[in-house]
């Protein structure tokens, strides 16, 4: 089955849960990805291009479920293409998709968090792999 990689702006709380839960959910999910509208919209960008695209929308709604005090935090995942929805063409928000069901842990293979409380660009993201999960969780408390 196809993957398709998603970014998911996550709260300081539904990370310090990750350990138990194992799972971002219920669904429905409010995720970022490259779709086919904005493959459309694109025009000459390459496919490194679109993700750095969703990738910055992702840490742009991590922002606002964070406000300006706290670390942004989002999971890059790669899930299933079937429980990915995509919106509707004319949408002002073309890599906003909707995941139908939770994304468990297994899935996610990267989480992007602020170096301090309160960043706003992309390069204050630091990278860390899934298996550093509770170093994350460590940064949030």
């Amino acid at each position: 089955m196809p993957l398709r990689r998603v970014y998911l702006p996550l709260s300081p709380a539904v990370v310090t849960a990750l350990p138990v839960t194992r799972e971002i959910g219920p669904a429905p999910i409010m995720a970022y990805a490259v779709t086919p509208s904005m493959i459309r919209r694109g025009g000459a960008l390459d496919d490194e291009e679109l993700e750095l695209q969703a990738w910055v929308a992702a840490a742009q709604a991590a922002e606002r479920i964070c406000g300006r005090q706290a670390r942004r935090v989002i999971a890059a995942a790669d899930v299933d293409d079937l429980m990915v929805e995509y919106p509707d063409p004319s949408t002002d928000s073309p890599w906003t998709v909707s995941l139908d069901a939770p994304v468990t842990l297994r899935r996610i293979v990267s989480f992007h968090v602020d170096e301090e409380p309160g960043g706003t660009g992309v390069a204050d993201l630091l990278w860390y792999d899934v298996t550093e999960l509770a170093e994350v969780v460590g940064l949030l408390r």
